[in-house]
């Protein structure tokens, strides 16, 4: 091989590196095409397939307990019905949150904020999508479980400001929405990371994101939700791809040299 092609060898080996930036898996609601959404099984798949977040859904019971749901109600995923804000801990708790998923899941119940904090651990991060809860609670709770450098946490920006106040180690995540909504949350809280939904991520947003250096973390779901999504969406400015199937997607990042671990 000549010298003047090994030099050329040589030179483009930095700047492929730079091009393999390591992408984050977030697990929707957990694995939850195969078990029952925002439960202790769910999450349990997405540390075993080895994706980096799964996401929970927070919201405060009645007697303030914080409790894992996406809906306001109880009733598409348990063999309840109720509002989950006008149930006690002791209510929800009774519920079958795993019943219609398949007859395998009969039990699982609607676990509590500290048990996703307890099973996460040193094992996986929290993605906490705020639904309904104050920011002291969810800041207490983070912080006395050890999780403040493991979590990553949705918001609007009123209440990332709060948890910014309380706790500024703590990783706000809000919505990016338009450029000038972008614009105004690098001002006001110069986050680290930002999300992006399918109808925002659009390269003029991107572009006010990239430029005020925070990471991306976009919702790739769907039809979306395959190898050509997922290269579409790093190629796009994505370094985090929130995902319906955690196992296929850690797979091929690993296989495309995006995740090492």
């Amino acid at each position: 091989m000549k010298y003047t092609t090994l030099l050329i060898l040589a030179a483009a080996l930095p700047l492929a590196a730079q091009t393999l930036r390591p992408i984050v898996a977030i697990s929707h609601r957990g694995e939850h095409l195969q078990r029952p959404e925002n439960t202790i099984p769910a999450f349990a798949e997405a540390i075993r397939v080895g994706a980096d977040f799964f996401e929970a859904d927070v919201q405060t019971a009645a007697d303030g307990k914080l409790v894992l749901s996406h809906d306001a109600t109880v009733d598409r995923c348990t063999d309840g019905k109720g509002r989950v804000d006008s149930m006690t801990f002791d209510q929800i708790e009774a519920l079958d949150a795993g019943i219609k998923k398949g007859p395998e899941f009969a039990g699982t119940k609607i676990p509590t904020f500290d048990q996703a904090l307890d099973l996460a651990r040193g094992k996986i991060g929290i993605y906490v999508d705020i639904k309904n809860a104050t920011a002291q609670d969810l800041v207490s709770h983070i912080v006395e479980h050890g999780m403040a450098d493991h979590v990553v946490m949705y918001c609007k920006a009123q209440m990332c400001k709060q948890i910014q106040d309380l706790n500024p180690k703590l990783k706000v995540m809000p919505e990016s929405n338009s450029t000038e909504h972008s614009h105004m949350l690098v001002d006001l809280l110069h986050p680290k990371v930002i999300a992006f939904g399918a109808g925002d991520f659009k390269p003029d947003i991107i572009a006010v994101v990239k430029e005020a250096h925070a990471q991306i973390y976009v919702d790739i779901m769907g039809k979306t939700d395959a190898p050509e999504g997922w290269q579409a969406a790093i190629d796009a400015g994505a370094d985090g791809l929130q995902t319906d199937r955690p196992g296929p997607l850690v797979e091929w990042l690993r296989e495309k040299g995006y995740k090492k671990n």
